[in-house]
């Protein structure tokens, strides 16, 4: 825009990878127009890299006027991105920092301003993000379908009530780090049994792609891992090993040892 102080639709306060990856996926999606979003980043260098990644797009060090805002900063910056949101005249704030709660970001945000909460994961820097909306007190079916628009471009969205976001990062934030692990081990386990490093990392990447791409199309993870599992085979004797390690009570563990500490954040 020509006029620096012409209000933007969508002003985007941080430009880290979250808040890229929500750009480019809006840009991308047709959902919104680059002349009408703006992006808000203090760090001058990230500036220049979001200027040349995203031509159209207003770069900005401090929030325009704006109708709706997404705050994408830290957990401990989210009250001031918030606040500053409000001053802008912001209507509806959609706000992806993890732990922070509701009644936080409506006081620091103002009265009147629709809130939705998003606990969105790193998947959805190539698109197949799972994210979970939770609706403020003032936000409407409106506000949300607003919300749904924007994390849709980066991947699924559920909606659920603010008590369950906890658990949804427990298992869904928190969970691509387990995967990353899975595949960090089977490596290891892969070289410590003769293969080559640089083959052993293209069979895991190809597995687990390939493992995901079935699941997501059958949506039966049982009767799949059943399929690969023949009586007295190579398979059941690895699953015999994984179950006398107690892996389904180690994910377990894991879920909600994220789930409490996601919680305590709060």
């Amino acid at each position: 825009m020509d006029d620096d102080s012409a209000q933007v639709e969508l002003a985007i306060i941080g430009g880290g990878n979250m808040g890229a990856a929500l750009l480019g996926g809006l840009l991308d999606s047709g959902a919104f127009d680059a002349s009408v979003i703006a992006v808000v980043e203090v760090a001058a260098g990230r500036r220049d890299e979001l200027a040349s990644q995203f031509p159209g797009v207003r770069v900005e060090v401090v929030v325009p006027r704006c109708a709706g805002a997404v705050i994408a900063v830290k957990p401990a910056d989210t009250p001031a991105a918030a606040s500053a949101a409000g001053a802008s005249g912001a209507a509806r704030v959609l706000s992806i920092a993890a732990g922070v709660r509701l009644a936080t970001i409506e006081a620091a945000v103002g009265r009147d301003v629709a809130v939705v909460r998003a606990m969105p994961n790193t998947p959805a820097l190539v698109r197949l993000g799972a994210c979970a909306i939770a609706a403020g007190t003032s936000a409407d079916a409106d506000d949300v379908a607003w919300a749904r628009q924007i994390l849709a471009a980066v991947g699924t969205v559920d909606e659920v009530d603010e008590s369950a976001l906890d658990a949804f990062t427990g298992v869904a934030g928190s969970g691509p780090a387990y995967v990353f692990l899975v595949a960090e081990a089977l490596i290891d386990a892969a070289v410590a049994e003769g293969l080559e490093p640089d083959m052993a990392e293209r069979v895991v990447r190809q597995l687990l792609l390939g493992s995901a791409t079935l699941l997501d199309r059958d949506g039966d993870p049982t009767r799949l891992r059943e399929m690969v599992t023949s009586p007295n085979g190579t398979t059941a004797a690895g699953l015999d090993a994984l179950a006398e390690c107690d892996l389904r009570g180690a994910f377990g563990a894991a879920v909600r040892a994220a789930t409490k500490r996601s919680s305590e954040l709060g």
